[in-house]
């Protein structure tokens, strides 16, 4: 086997036989940590000894082992290897390296990665246990501080006149003071002006205690610098783990001493326990929380690439912080590799980028300024969908009453202190007031009343600001903005670009501009290349520039905004989402039951969502055609048990009726089929269509059912199993075991004959023939049940159960659900934080999505890992289990 020559700059994984290409040296340390490598790099200022670094991963194979202890262990005076989780983590190389050592007469120095001693790393150990405790206990606290007294101590022990101080410990989290940080709580003189005297907005960074132990904490500067740039009094705060009970309580403490008015987050993971909502140490702040992202890929593939972060970016510092509530911004520094010559290592450091520190800087002053400003004074654009592009779909969020929403929201705002005026006093009357002036319909362009405008001057101040990327495709793809149907020239001016915007006084309502013209709507919708034409980009740009918005609001599931051509998530500067809304506070009333769109938004357009109820459901029954075909069935089969002589006519008028609705084709009915099988399949189908659950109207943002249609969602609701206590299962298997039916209603064939008992609490004025009768009998049943209308039988324990839980949890839930909406509005506008939620249908098993109004998260915590994760986890562990029996036996 031939050994390859190491690349500098480059990371190897370790799988192949490599060679680092070091020269011997004095001092030998090897770590598996790039922080703890980057941080030594940084203490060495060369001087009377010579230092190699090394990352153990790389040294993964058996030969690798081999020649750099011929190499590199062999000559040296002094070797320290950190090794985390053990010896079983690297066996062979422990062993020929501890050999090689006792062979020679090297010190070595054995350390364990974690936090605890290792005796069975200690006694290969060749130093006195006290210098290998030293040393470790370096490491252990890090910093720059005891990095450089661990290089002093290095160098005593081979005989050096060095001065070094005993390691000092860096508490679990503490005030951050900046590049000269120093072991121990930084001094609010040491962060420039307190946050407590300042009259600026105030934002807090929070940022892993490892960075500052590693002397990694660029980006954390350059995060600083940007918010201090923008006006915010800034400061910065270090923890171990917002899990850590002393670290959360150290920043509970520092945000209470000085509340912030925007938190920018730049931990991984989330603080909420699976399935279990936790306050955290951010609660008390009661104000935005932005997750900005260190990735740990290279700034180059990001650029290349469209997916923006990998895997474990996304569940870290995506996925997980979305659980927590957070506000999803930006991958704001990448992993660089670069070869330091001193030490012959390879150093990976977080590397920020500036114009992604810029962005989430304006974005952060953006919110802090919207909390900070009185609510008479603050800018809302409140943004229809229109999709499809057509005056008859305005305003067409899904499952969602838009317009007499908006008009609930517009009343709200004004009932908060909003400066509003000439309200529409119906969602009819302010479509009638949208059309009347411009739409997405540019055809009318010319017989509508023109409200707002953005001059051509200051679209082309707008749009010579994009990237000339960006530019270029909008022009390729539309031409040059003079030829937008939107645009209408002056006669003693360039011309303007006509918007769909009405002002009801500081809050204007629009029509989101279309993505494209001249072509079918519901094939450039989601059109992942298509770039929005001149229109579009001029709409955002006023927003911004003319009617100066503090905030925006996206009415409904979906607009088009988040569809737009870029990366996935963590967007660049060439994504045009980025480029249309800008650092905007982003807020979005979705449809709770469909997360992987709404998260589009999310991780997009920084959205925060504020989640709303699916329309009220009821069953379907039976109408028109369809319910003369049920009568006619029902009496089919009660004449074949009393008089025959009318089967045959009764089969030819159904048959009939089946072909004049078209339902022969549906169920695959021939002419030349058996009747009664035909027959038979025709009613199945007829109790299907019965049962199903469909739609009573839609939802009003704001409003919580009520009525019947309050009843109908309740028994909904109740309808299928959701969980595993008594309370959780189904109303109407309840209902069915305890009339001893002796039938799942959930689980049969609807039109088979029904042969069981039929108890006087179903009885009734309808036919009772079919399985799907008596599902309709115990759903009528439940219903009043639900209603109220009449008490349970006290025997009917099972049903009992399920009642008294939609009594106490249920039903409050969703009458909640109305004023929980509009004031999760009302508290994102406030630029106060919105508390998270989980996602999914409620008439599905999720009934914990309730109350709506929450930020919701698109990862279910109740199945995670997922079924597929698992079963690979588990594949994993066996086959690390066969390979440790295979080299080592039992």
């Amino acid at each position: 086997m031939h050994l390859l020559a190491a690349q500098a700059g480059t990371i190897a994984d370790g799988a192949d036989a490599i060679d680092l290409g070091q020269t011997p040296a004095d001092v030998v340390v090897l770590s598996a940590a790039d922080t703890e490598l980057a941080c030594l790099a940084a203490a060495y200022e060369g001087g009377p000894f010579t230092l190699r670094l090394a990352n153990l991963l790389r040294l993964g194979h058996h030969m690798s082992v081999d020649l750099y202890v011929e190499t590199m262990i062999e000559p040296a005076r002094l070797v320290v290897v950190r090794l985390l989780g053990g010896r079983g983590y690297w066996p062979y190389g422990v062993e020929q390296i501890a050999a090689a050592c006792r062979r020679k007469g090297i010190a070595l120095a054995l350390l364990p990665g974690a936090d605890e001693p290792d005796p069975d790393l200690s006694q290969d150990s060749t130093l006195p246990p006290e210098a290998v405790d030293r040393l470790w206990r370096y490491l252990v606290n890090g910093g720059a501080d005891n990095a450089r007294h661990f290089l002093a101590y290095a160098g005593a022990l081979i005989g050096q006149a060095a001065e070094w101080l005993e390691p000092r410990p860096l508490p679990p989290a503490g005030l951050y003071g900046g590049v000269s940080q120093v072991p121990g709580l930084a001094r609010n003189s040491e962060l420039g002006e307190s946050p407590s005297e300042s009259t600026s907005p105030r934002a807090v960074i929070v940022f892993y205690r490892a960075l500052v132990l590693a002397g990694d904490t660029a980006p954390i500067d350059a995060l600083l610098a940007g918010l201090r740039a923008e006006g915010l009094a800034a400061s910065a705060v270090f923890v171990q783990s917002l899990k850590d009970p002393l670290s959360a309580g150290t920043v509970a403490s520092l945000l209470a001493d000085s509340p912030p008015d925007v938190i920018i987050n730049a931990t991984g993971f989330a603080v909420s326990a699976p399935g279990k909502a936790e306050a955290g140490p951010f609660a008390a702040a009661d104000c935005p929380v932005l997750q900005v992202i260190l990735a740990a890929g290279s700034e180059q593939g990001w650029r290349a690439g469209t997916n923006g972060l990998g895997p474990r970016d996304i569940a870290m510092n995506v996925a997980l912080p979305e659980v927590d509530g957070r506000i999803i911004t930006r991958a704001v520094s990448f992993k660089a590799v670069r070869h330091h010559d001193s030490t012959q290592c390879d150093i990976a450091s977080h590397a920020p980028v500036a114009d992604r520190i810029g962005f989430v800087a304006r974005l952060a002053a953006n919110w802090a300024r919207l909390r900070r400003k009185p609510v008479s004074g603050r800018r809302v654009a409140v943004v229809l969908a229109n999709y499809p592009n057509r005056d008859g779909r305005l305003g067409n969020g899904v499952g969602l009453d838009t317009p007499a929403a908006t008009v609930e929201v517009l009343r709200a705002m004004q009932a908060a202190g909003y400066d509003l005026d000439h309200i529409p006093a119906t969602g009819n009357a302010l479509i009638e007031t949208m059309q009347a002036g411009a739409t997405n319909d540019w055809r009318a362009l010319a017989d509508r009343e023109v409200r707002e405008t953005l001059s051509l001057p200051e679209y082309y101040g707008f749009f010579n600001s994009l990237p000339q990327g960006l530019r270029d495709r909008v022009t390729q793809r539309w031409g040059e903005p003079e030829a937008d149907p939107f645009f209408v020239k002056g006669r003693l001016h360039c011309g303007d670009f006509v918007l769909p915007a009405t002002r009801f006084g500081k809050v204007t309502v629009a029509v989101q501009p279309a993505r494209g013209y001249n072509m079918d709507p519901s094939s450039s919708y989601h059109d992942p290349d298509l770039p929005p034409p001149h229109n579009y980009l001029a709409f955002y740009a006023w927003l911004q520039d003319g009617f100066r918005a503090d905030a925006v609001v996206h009415m409904g599931k979906h607009g088009n905004l988040e569809w737009l051509p870029g990366k996935a998530l963590a967007l660049s500067a060439d994504c045009f989402p980025e480029a249309a809304l800008g650092p905007l506070p982003h807020l979005y009333p979705f449809i709770v039951n469909d997360p992987g769109e709404g998260t589009q938004a999310k991780r997009r357009a920084g959205a925060v969502i504020i989640d709303h109820l699916t329309p009220p459901l009821t069953r379907a029954e039976s109408y028109g055609p369809l319910r003369e075909l049920e009568r006619l069935v029902d009496e089919y089969y009660e004449a074949a048990g009393v008089d025959p002589r009318r089967l045959a006519v009764l089969r030819r008028e159904i048959l009939s009726l089946t072909a004049v609705a078209g339902l022969d084709e549906d169920l695959g009915i021939r002419p030349d089929d058996d009747p009664d099988a035909a027959l038979q399949k025709l009613d199945n189908h007829l109790c299907e269509l019965k049962e199903l659950q469909i739609r009573d109207g839609l939802h009003i943002f704001g409003r919580a059912p009520e009525g019947e249609q309050r009843i109908d969602l309740l028994v909904a609701l109740a309808r299928i199993r959701r969980g595993s206590a008594p309370a959780d299962e189904s109303l109407l298997r309840a209902l069915a075991d305890d009339l001893a039916l002796g039938f799942d209603p959930l689980d049969c064939v609807l039109g088979d004959t029904w042969a069981g008992p039929r108890p006087a609490a179903l009885a009734g004025s309808e036919p009772w023939r079919s399985m799907g009768d008596t599902v309709e009998r115990l759903e009528a049943l439940a219903k009043v049940l639900v209603q109220g209308g009449t008490a349970a039988d006290p025997a009917w324990t099972r049903t009992t159960a399920v009642l008294d839980w939609i009594g106490s949890v249920m039903a409050p839930a969703v009458a909640a659900c109305g004023a929980a909406e509009v004031a999760g509005l009302l508290t994102g506008l406030a630029g106060r934080f919105v508390p998270p939620g989980p996602s999914g249908a409620p008439t599905r098993g999720r009934p914990d999505v309730l109350p709506t109004g929450r930020n919701f998260y698109s990862v279910d915590t109740r199945t995670v890992p997922t079924p597929a994760a698992w079963s690979l986890g588990w594949k994993s562990a066996g086959l690390l289990l066969e390979r440790h029996l295979q080299e080592h036996g039992e």
